[in-house]
């Protein structure tokens, strides 16, 4: 029996040694004071290392200062009618960045706002880099609140002003204009716009990430409404005078007109109206040539309303009288080769015929008796070769050439109107002094304007002028159309050739008239100039062109301001009452000149 050999031992893995529960705990302790450490570290330098940096980035990403819009100051006619305000609106904007994200909106939007998708997708992609762009300005609250209701991201609104004018072309060369950003651009917005535009406020406000204003912080200035203007002006002279003008130059086929009011006691100018005009609601319509107000900016050669002036520097010198006597015969005269002209023989007449028949020839021959500066010290007293002082924007001063260059022909040419340019406004100004009693105020478009005035002319020269304008709107004179029912009238008429390249155009005019009413108590002036008047073979004569107009206009304007009349001549017999014979009839002009040969 065989023995049996005993089993091999087996080995087995050395037994491992068990982690010690302290170690461990060590260990976990250790790892989590270590995440402990860190977060402390990176909170202290979040909130204090970098704290100031880290504030400001966050700031900049929803900490915005905002402009808080004011209303510009509306404008007011004399009377309180508005004649500009401002009426709030909504300007649409967006953030190109977030709009773009969400590009399948920008058709929906583009149909909103009634414009092309791919130029709003090129617009907002050309701008992808700020945060800020336009959309549509100035819209009305229901059309931009209905584009904000389609809830497109990226796209919001704000608040501004948009001027409107309630008489549109009207006022339209006074008044002016603003841009779209509400800041005036010509006539009296530009001249007062630090005054009525106020200044805009500033406060700092929390947006969201879709540019919500989701919290107001706080206010860094405060908002300065715009201030209130009153105008001398009279909306309702001002819409009868556009009116008269308006139909006459399209009536003589002219190219243009003006007219201004004033109120020769204190130079307050209670109207001024140009054509062609424009509508300052609309500036898209019109082009530079309507807006340019003409009564200030374009100058003419006044003709025979310069001679009023020739005879006050004659009555001045001690020379002459009123009823010195002057041989216009035979109704021409040469001066330095050149030949002056009446329309007819006027013959033997004293200094006021001249007025009354408007005579060249005796103009010119009281010229050689003055001398260069006396007729130029008497033009410059009224005003005219300078601005007239009235502020309004883009005023010209006018022309007058250096009295040491005048020789016997160009003091003739200047005693009846030419070689010199004014405006409309320097002939109402100057026609203000006369009607004052001498006494020259200043224009102003201001009501109430502290303007005492200087005195010009002696009060006696003055009366004598006077009288002799009041001869010519009489049937005798050159501007009978002029007349106003039941009151006096003193004016002139001037008729100029218009200056062309290289000399006078022989068939193109400017028809002027100057007029004064009540001419016993004066306190209206009014001057109507028409430029190129006559065309396609029409009248031309300031008395039968713009004579009128003032006729129409100063009439209306009595009217209205209720001033009374002063030639209403009644007697009384058995208690029976007759008034004064009516006015002298349209063709008194034409019978008048066919008699005279006068000259307007």
């Amino acid at each position: 029996m065989k023995k049996r050999r005993p089993p091999e031992p087996v080995s087995r893995p050395p037994r491992r040694a068990r982690p010690d529960p302290r170690k461990r705990l060590a260990l976990v302790v250790g790892v989590l004071a270590l995440a402990a450490t860190g977060l402390v570290a990176r909170a202290v330098d979040l909130q204090v290392v970098h704290q100031a940096f880290l504030q400001q980035q966050g700031d900049a990403r929803f900490l915005r200062e905002v402009e808080i819009p004011v209303s510009r100051g509306a404008i007011y006619d004399r009377n309180g009618v508005p004649l500009a305000v401002s009426t709030p609106m909504l300007s649409l904007w967006a953030n190109p960045e977030q709009l773009l994200q969400h590009g399948e909106r920008i058709p929906e939007l583009a149909r909103a706002l009634g414009v092309n998708a791919t130029d709003l997708t090129r617009k907002l992609q050309k701008r992808g880099d700020r945060e800020f762009v336009y959309l549509r300005r100035l819209m009305p609250p229901e059309a931009a609140k209905a584009v904000l209701a389609l809830d497109i991201p990226g796209v919001n609104a704000q608040r501004e002003y948009k001027r409107y004018y309630p008489d549109g072309a009207a006022t339209a060369h006074v008044l002016g204009f603003t841009n779209i950003d509400d800041r005036g651009q010509e006539g009296l917005e530009l001249a007062y716009d630090g005054w009525l535009a106020g200044k805009p406020g500033e406060k700092r406000v929390i947006r969201d990430r879709l540019g919500r204003v989701v919290e107001n912080v706080e206010q860094i200035r405060a908002p300065v409404p715009g201030h209130d203007l009153v105008l001398s002006i009279d909306s309702r002279i001002q819409y009868l005078a556009y009116s008269a003008l308006s139909e006459a130059v399209l009536k003589r086929h002219a190219a243009s007109g003006s007219m201004v009011v004033m109120d020769p006691r204190n130079g307050e100018i209670l109207a001024m109206v140009n054509v062609p005009s424009y509508n300052p609601n609309d500036l898209d319509s019109s082009n530079a040539g309507q807006r340019r107000n003409r009564a200030v900016t374009d100058v003419t050669e006044p003709g025979s309303t310069m001679k009023p002036f020739t005879i006050t520097t004659a009555l001045e010198s001690g020379k002459w009288t009123p009823t010195t006597p002057i041989d216009t015969s035979p109704g021409w005269f040469v001066i330095d080769g050149h030949t002056v002209r009446d329309d007819s023989n006027n013959g033997l007449i004293d200094l006021s015929h001249v007025i009354t028949y408007s005579s060249n020839v005796g103009a010119s021959k009281i010229s050689l008796t003055l001398t260069p500066q006396q007729m130029s010290g008497v033009l410059h007293q009224f005003g005219f070769g300078a601005s007239t002082g009235s502020g309004f924007p883009g005023e010209v001063s006018g022309y007058i050439p250096p009295s040491r260059s005048w020789g016997d022909f160009v003091k003739a040419t200047i005693a009846f109107g030419y070689g010199l340019n004014v405006t409309a406004l320097q002939l109402a100004d100057a026609y203000s002094a006369i009607a004052d009693g001498g006494v020259r105020h200043t224009p102003t478009f201001i009501k109430g304007d502290d303007n005492p005035g200087v005195r010009v002319e002696p009060r006696k020269i003055s009366d004598e002028v006077m009288a002799m304008l009041r001869t010519v709107v009489s049937p005798e004179g050159t501007a009978p159309q002029a007349a106003i029912a039941d009151y006096t009238v003193a004016g002139k008429t001037g008729t100029a050739h218009l200056a062309i390249a290289g000399g006078y155009s022989r068939n193109r005019y400017a028809a002027l008239f100057c007029g004064i009413v009540p001419a016993d108590n004066p306190r209206l002036v009014g001057v109507v100039i028409i430029r190129d008047a006559g065309g396609n073979g029409g009248e031309y004569f300031g008395g039968l062109v713009s004579a009128p107009v003032f006729s129409e206009v100063m009439g209306g304007a009595l009217r209205l301001l209720d001033i009374p009349p002063d030639n209403v001549q009644q007697w009384y017999a058995g208690g029976a009452v007759t008034p004064a014979p009516p006015a002298p009839p349209a063709n008194a002009v034409a019978a008048t000149r066919t008699r005279r040969g006068a000259t307007p």
